[in-house]
């Protein structure tokens, strides 16, 4: 068996959709199980539709998500270049191949003259299709004299060469992931392969060759590509090359979280989740929501992601990238569309943030401490990250749910005031003081341990003194451990703390 090797081809025309993501994740994921090669290569024939910057978004993308490639722009390979735009001299010769063997043809048609021809067939109700009925009838050099055919394609530059698809017949093959596939060739039209006005392919035509050129193995890639294959297949069969031509596999759409339909930008805009893997400011200046500008991790994405249409076969969820190389294969990934939810993927976040390490969360925080003005040492707060990060879904999380591991409450929840302060609590708060002042060292287990003798022999309600203790120290209902968080600010900020939560709420109440 030759290497396997696959590519990733995606058009420059704007920010790459989870669902190119997902494609490219599909293939690396292949390639890396079966040691062979993954290529990205740039599809930038579309001159019309290009956008400057998304190619380097794309390769930004990828390298968030860690999805290497071993050739590609910038990173070069044996086949190089690998924008197609640099390869355009390549291309004719084998259009012109086509023309020669008899399977494509000139076409010197005006687009105003097709556009009257296609009115003229839907006022009479019918369907225009460019193919075998039409291609002797209108001026192609099919129907001309060859003399005319060189004149035209010598002094006019908007001709394009065109596939001669086959009438009548049925073209079968056998997709990886949705087994046989049979078209007829009556439903299809004579695509254009290659345009004299700007010296171009179009990207059947460029994706055919490309592929052959670059060895490719398995085409992995999106549905939407599904009606173009008996056209590729064809071509790979006017070219001669059906013996090398690779295995197809189309996966399923990326569909909305209701199931209806495919995801797309408007959707996630509409319900409030990113679409894009990072951040992308139009030509209009519209910013897009993305995963890493979100705080989403690139290992939960990239988890996320690979459950969309591939089922491993098993219950667990969360996967390491070895663990989805080594499980991975086509023969799991699923012919029905992939539904979308964002709570679950809100849920994959949290299960990385629970299990990353406190020293990287710190880093990720420092930031926004800095920017409000607090001065904390980087083991302190990887200890605060330690002990908030389950209750988390992004790090953006984190000021709300410990600000009180940096600063003291100035102000104590209403709702927890009335529930949990009476006549008697600053008392008893005194009094608790002055039990955890004499704790010593004061570890959160032996402030712990007094605390609870205390209560017990004084025959003090627990959750109501708890509760109270918990208001004086944080300001609210909130937080892990008491005694994790008072270990963690320290006994003379505990101290202080609890004598002005008494001094504010707890003098003179009830």
């Amino acid at each position: 068996m030759n290497k396997i090797r696959v590519r990733f081809a995606p058009s420059p025309t704007g920010p790459l959709h989870i669902g190119g993501v997902r494609t490219a994740l599909f293939n690396w994921l292949f390639a890396r199980k079966y040691g062979g090669d993954f290529i990205l290569r740039i599809e930038d024939t579309d001159s019309a539709r290009f956008v400057p910057g998304a190619e380097d978004y794309i390769i930004e993308s990828l390298k968030w998500c860690g999805i290497d490639f071993d050739e590609g722009p910038g990173l070069g390979g044996p086949h190089a270049p690998y924008r197609q735009s640099e390869r355009k001299e390549i291309y004719f010769k084998f259009a012109e191949q086509l023309v020669n063997d008899g399977f494509a043809y000139y076409a010197f048609d005006k687009p105003e003259e097709l556009d009257a021809l296609r009115k003229q067939y839907e006022a009479e109700g019918k369907t225009f299709i460019y193919n075998h009925e039409l291609r002797y009838k209108l001026r192609t050099s099919l129907a001309l004299a060859p003399e005319e055919s060189e004149r035209l394609k010598k002094e006019t530059n908007d001709w394009v060469v065109r596939f001669m698809i086959p009438a009548n017949e049925t073209v079968t093959i056998n997709d990886m992931v949705r087994g046989e596939v049979s078209v007829n060739t009556s439903v299809l039209d004579d695509k254009v392969l290659w345009k004299k006005i700007d010296e171009l392919p179009t990207y059947h035509l460029a994706n055919i060759v490309d592929d052959r050129l670059m060895e490719i193995t398995h085409v992995i890639r999106g549905e939407e590509w599904l009606p173009s294959l008996p056209l590729h297949v064809l071509l790979y069969r006017a070219f001669g090359w059906e013996a090398e031509r690779p295995q197809f596999a189309h996966l399923s759409l990326l569909l909305r979280p209701d199931g209806k339909g495919k995801l797309s930008k408007r959707d996630g805009d509409r319900l409030g989740f990113p679409v894009f893997p990072l951040k992308w400011t139009s030509a209009e200046g519209e910013l897009t929501r993305a995963y890493r500008e979100d705080g989403y991790f690139p290992e939960a994405f990239v988890n996320i992601l690979a459950l969309l249409g591939w089922n491993p076969g098993i219950d667990q969820e969360i996967f390491t990238k070895d663990e989805l190389t080594q499980l991975f294969d086509l023969d799991r990934v699923v012919k029905s569309g992939a539904r979308f939810n964002p709570d679950k993927a809100k849920w994959f976040n949290q299960q990385y943030m629970k299990i990353r390490n406190n020293e990287e969360l710190a880093q990720l925080f420092m930031p926004e401490l800095v920017e409000r003005g607090i001065s904390a040492s980087a083991e302190y707060v990887a200890k605060v990250c330690g002990l908030i990060k389950e209750r988390a879904t992004f790090v953006s999380d984190f000021w709300s749910l410990s600000s009180y591991f940096f600063v003291a409450p100035e102000s104590y929840d209403e709702k927890a005031v009335k529930k949990f302060v009476d006549e008697n609590t600053g008392e008893q708060m005194k009094a608790l003081a002055e039990i955890l002042q004499e704790v010593s060292p004061f570890t959160a287990e032996l402030s712990e341990q007094a605390v609870h003798e205390w209560i017990n022999v004084s025959q003090f309600k627990i959750g109501r003194v708890m509760n109270a203790f918990r208001l004086c120290i944080v300001g609210a209902s909130m937080g892990p451990s008491m005694f994790e968080i008072t270990a963690t600010i320290g006994q003379e900020e505990t101290l202080k703390r609890i004598d002005a939560a008494v001094e504010k709420i707890m003098i003179g109440d009830k």
